[in-house]
């Protein structure tokens, strides 16, 4: 392989390396502002837009035995990387794409797991990770709570029937 092939493909696994998702595009009719605002909404994430050559990405993605990617490399390629929340960087790819009608989205993958554009939208609509904890945290401290209640029940019960009694007394 010629020092040039072999530097595209070491960047092309670098990028890679970065998270456990990757998403591929289409960015033919993207102009350059576009592509820095997308950037820059990308940048919120931790997560990158590159371009890259196909048969780089072709042979880092096998390196790192990602899942074939053969149908998806045709004509130009951009990969979106970064970041630890794949269902936020989803969401900025989804909005970019609607207000634009520029960018295509040409699949994506999560892990080991290929993603259909119908699936990145589905991730798309899924809460941001901090939500996803806040809503945990919730459903386990929910009987947490119940179960405090049901301990301060017993006590309060008595006391209230000490205090009925001790009114009836004085009323007495």
């Amino acid at each position: 392989m010629r020092a040039e092939k072999k530097y595209l493909v070491e960047e092309a696994s670098r990028h890679l390396e970065k998270s456990d998702f990757v998403f591929l595009a289409d960015y033919r009719t993207v102009n350059v502002e576009e592509i820095a605002e997308l950037r820059g909404n990308l940048s919120a994430e931790q997560a990158e837009f590159h371009v890259v050559k196909n048969s780089a990405l072709r042979v880092a993605a096998r390196e790192r035995n990602l899942p074939d990617l053969e149908e998806w490399l045709a004509g130009p390629t951009a990969i979106v990387i970064g970041g630890d929340n794949p269902s936020g960087v989803a969401k900025i790819l989804r909005n970019f794409t609607k207000d634009k009608k520029k960018l295509e989205l040409k699949t994506g993958v999560l892990g080991d797991r290929t993603l259909s554009v119908e699936e990145i939208e589905a991730l798309a609509e899924l809460p941001s990770l901090d939500v996803l904890r806040a809503q945990l945290l919730g459903l386990l401290s929910t009987p947490a709570q119940q179960m405090v209640r049901v301990l301060a029940a017993a006590p309060q019960g008595l006391l209230n029937v000490l205090q009925a009694k001790s009114q009836k007394e004085e009323a007495a």
